[in-house]
């Protein structure tokens, strides 16, 4: 690939702007997924096994098309692009279909499809960033890209809590209930956002050495034997991030799977799924949870100073302890008058999740092979999830006795143990940049 150039930050932008997008298709899963689930019969422990569509499409699609993508060259569109674009056709038709099914396994069967949708766009875009751009620029680039995540996830969350037909009666002529106009919205936003990153961000075309890997990638035979070689020679830094993310991702997977219900049941007091009680209930988590995104989105921000400042390493430790606080104290601080404060920890440590890992990552990896390693390193996002849906409905019904709660502070716990980690890293640490400048 050619020399990366110094980009301004209004093409930074840009070039993130598909994350917006994106972030509206997860947003509204996490919001309603559980919700729909309950709604349609599923029990408290049947649902951790109903979110196994997203790991397993993660599991299946993300090193595929990473390694596709870095292989990749369709004119006018270019390496990245074409995936983008594709998935997020497919994945803003599966949100349009979403809120018509009538059975469990009709929303299970959809998830499935919107989930390989997501994957096939977001999978990517790490590696679109990290093409673009120089390894100093490399922390702005990633904390734009959680910038917009965190807007896409606070508009998100806030098109999931609105009651839409007792504000805008008209809109019952597009959809018959609010959940109907909820994620008609969000599939609109989600493609919208991502032409946007398409239309306005060019890349650049494969050097003459790489010509020959880009000229037929959708036929080559051998993608699986060169995967399980890049897989043996993971670097050592990469080894060490992946456990971390194991256990992050566990704990947010926690939070996600059981948190609108949790204030539901616990906060509201609702034990039928289609009472009234129940629905304010997903509301107001669904409001507390777009406290996350908001802390997040302001936290980008600064997250380039404070990177400069004490090192990616330190900072990256740092966000998954306020992380882990957060999550520990939900079920301290869960009236309806508190339930924003745990979220404040929670949406520093999501800012730094979403953009330290990659930018640490970057620095130790052969820049022909960003997008196929960064599929292989989201795996560590999608096994946890795996973990989540396969065992935490068991967990929850032997041990944790159905408490909702109880499964939250489990999240907490390993989020916990993620920031303790992080010690680890430190040998693969760069100094901040001030450090540098006095040796």
């Amino acid at each position: 690939m050619n020399n990366p150039i110094r980009m301004t930050y209004w093409r930074l932008l840009l070039m993130n702007f598909g994350f917006f997008g994106i972030q509206h298709g997860f947003s509204i899963q996490f919001a309603k997924m559980s919700v729909i689930y309950e709604k349609l019969g599923a029990s408290t422990e049947q649902i951790p096994g109903l979110w196994l569509a997203a790991p397993v499409t993660g599991l299946l699609i993300q090193p595929l098309i990473g390694y596709f993508s870095d292989r990749t060259w369709f004119p006018p569109f270019g390496r990245r692009r074409p995936y983008f674009f594709l998935g997020s056709i497919f994945a803003a038709i599966a949100m349009f279909c979403m809120p018509n099914v009538n059975t469990v396994w009709m929303a299970a069967g959809l998830l499935w499809i919107l989930d390989a949708s997501i994957n096939v766009s977001m999978q990517p875009f790490r590696a679109f960033v990290a093409d673009h751009l120089s390894s100093e620029q490399l922390a702005q680039g990633y904390s734009l890209q959680t910038l917009m995540i965190g807007l896409g996830g606070l508009i998100g969350y806030w098109i999931s809590s609105v009651d839409w037909l007792k504000m805008l009666p008209f809109l019952s002529k597009i959809g018959p209930s609010s959940l109907h106009i909820q994620f008609y919205l969000c599939a609109v936003i989600y493609f919208v956002s991502v032409l946007v990153t398409v239309l306005t961000t060019g890349e650049k075309p494969p050097e003459p050495e790489e010509t020959k890997s880009t000229e037929a990638p959708v036929i080559k035979k051998d993608w699986l034997a060169d995967t399980w070689a890049t897989i043996k020679q993971t670097p050592d830094a990469m080894k060490e991030l992946a456990v971390i993310q194991l256990f992050t991702w566990l704990g947010l997977f926690c939070m996600w799977i059981y948190y609108s219900v949790a204030i539901a049941h616990i906060v509201f007091g609702a034990s039928d799924p289609h009472s009234l009680q129940y629905d304010k209930g997903v509301e107001a988590a669904s409001n507390a949870m777009m406290i996350y995104q908001a802390v997040s989105t302001v936290f980008a921000i600064v997250l380039p100073f404070f990177s400069r400042k004490l090192g990616n390493v330190p900072l990256y430790g740092v966000g998954l302890l306020a992380a882990a606080l957060g999550l520990l104290t939900i079920p301290v601080f869960h009236t309806p008058a508190t339930m924003w404060i745990p979220m404040i920890g929670v949406g520093i440590g999501w800012a730094v999740i979403l953009s330290m890992p990659y930018a640490i990552l970057v620095d130790h990896l052969p820049a022909n092979r960003y997008g196929l390693y960064m599929g292989i390193f989201n795996l560590f996002v999608v096994f946890p999830e795996i973990l989540s849906s396969v065992g935490l409905g068991w967990l929850m019904k032997t041990f944790l006795h159905n408490d909702h709660m109880m499964a939250i502070t489990l999240g907490g716990a390993c989020m916990l143990v993620a920031a303790v980690l992080t010690v680890r890293l430190r040998r693969f640490s760069k100094p901040p940049e001030g450090k540098l400048q006095q040796a």
